[in-house]
């Protein structure tokens, strides 16, 4: 139980009353806005990543100092991550625009949920690249698998310049690192190929899906 109480409160035991009651609240916003289960697992996503991002090591690919001396690292959850564009395309399919709203309620979880700095520079990276992604998916008229993957194309290299910038900026202020310790072009296109994966996989089965008449391609 304690342990179950660590995680709910991020490690705040003293805070388990005000944490169960903005839980509850949540959900009943999510569910009074019409949204069902892609909804749930999107609010609960964004802070759960910007979470893992200050808990779990990076995977170093190159040691600093190399052929390449800024090094080149890859978090565990880049690929997650980038599956987030994909679950608000079905999210969009349940509620419609009411998606910016629970985008907004995801990012303020994610201050209680993570570092302050790491939830601000994946705060505003969301903000900025689910816009990107929300016009695209809104704005196109193409077969739902081919927007899933236009829209991912679009919004994840926004959302990696912006997330590199603030990590790259935190770990100057909080660690004294050296400027383009996080962001620089291999690291960037890393992120950039890592998000990708995800979103080209799941449009393959969207589009298996459309051809056998079990979705609907053109279903808003």
């Amino acid at each position: 139980m304690s342990e179950l109480v660590a995680v709910l409160t991020n490690g705040q035991p003293q805070l388990i009353g005000p944490a169960l009651g903005a839980l509850l609240l949540t959900f009943c916003a999510i569910w009074f806005l019409n949204g069902r289960i892609w909804a749930f697992i999107y609010v609960a996503l964004i802070p759960f990543l910007n979470w893992s991002f200050g808990v779990i090591p990076e995977a170093q690919i190159m040691a600093p100092g190399g052929d390449y001396a800024p090094g080149i690292a890859l978090h565990p959850m880049t690929m997650v991550t980038g599956m987030v564009f994909v679950v608000r395309d079905f999210v969009q399919r349940e509620m419609g625009h009411k998606v910016l709203i629970l985008m907004a309620i995801a990012v303020a979880w994610s201050f209680f949920y993570s570092w302050p700095v790491i939830a601000l520079a994946s705060g505003v990276a969301f903000a900025i690249s689910e816009f990107v992604d929300w016009l695209v998916y809104t704005f196109t008229k193409y077969r739902l698998s081919t927007r899933i993957l236009i829209s991912s194309a679009l919004a994840s290299p926004v959302d990696t310049t912006v997330f590199l910038f603030g990590a790259d900026l935190a770990q100057q202020i909080e660690m004294g690192a050296e400027p383009g310790n996080m962001l620089h072009p291999v690291n960037w296109i890393v992120f950039v190929i890592g998000k990708m994966v995800g979103a080209v996989i799941v449009s393959y089965v969207i589009r298996r899906r459309e051809d056998k008449g079990l979705v609907s391609p053109y279903e808003a």
